[in-house]
């Protein structure tokens, strides 16, 4: 069995484990099993030829997410930057462990941790790709649900930061995806403010 697909199903072994789930389509999943497949399948659509690295950090993004949960930090703005901080290097140990059990070498091991923590973004073309595919998870997935929680203006907010996050490929796959009538205005409202 290649490296790869043995990462995959360790990968995918862990995030099974999440207590939360996820329904689509009247099918149950683990939350971050389903979330880290989406990942990968958009992380593909984006970049076919994508290296086996990001490969690797597509799948396990976000693996074992549920094991720090938000609350267990301070509210507001420095409480969820800390979280999110913390969430990465975790994501990244956690994979690495994986990696090195199925065989990989230290130079594959550390490219896979830099696209998990996100670092470059904007200058590293496989880390701006993991965030469009995030990005892409979100508004596919969770979008609908998400903003019907929220007020506007929140919302507006929250996209317009999720927009800028992206680049162009991203944005233009983001709008063909398809949106309720009031998650569509909200889009639209966003991406007047990025202007």
């Amino acid at each position: 069995m290649e490296k790869i697909t043995q990462a995959f199903e360790k990968f995918d072994d862990y995030n099974k484990q999440d207590p939360n789930s996820f329904e689509w389509n009247g099918e149950i999943y683990p939350q971050e099993y389903f979330m880290a497949l989406k990942c990968s399948e958009w992380v593909l659509k984006l970049d076919p030829q994508a290296s086996e690295e990001l490969q690797l950090a597509s799948r396990s993004q976000h693996i074992g997410r549920w094991s720090i949960p938000r609350n267990t930090y301070p509210e507001g703005k420095v409480g969820y930057l800390t979280w999110r901080k913390d969430l990465g290097k975790f994501h990244a140990e956690t994979a690495a462990k994986i990696l090195e059990q199925v065989g990989y070498n230290e130079s594959v091991i550390e490219r896979v941790k830099q696209i998990i923590t996100k670092q470059k973004i904007k200058q590293d073309a496989d880390v701006q790709t993991i965030e469009n595919a995030l990005c892409l998870v979100f508004l596919e997935f969770q979008y609908e649900a998400f903003f019907q929680k929220h007020d506007d203006e929140k919302m507006i907010e929250i996209i317009r930061k999720s927009l800028l996050k992206m680049d162009a490929h991203g944005h233009s796959f983001a709008l063909q995806l398809s949106y309720s009538e009031k998650g569509l205005a909200l889009i639209q409202k966003a991406l007047e403010r990025l202007g």
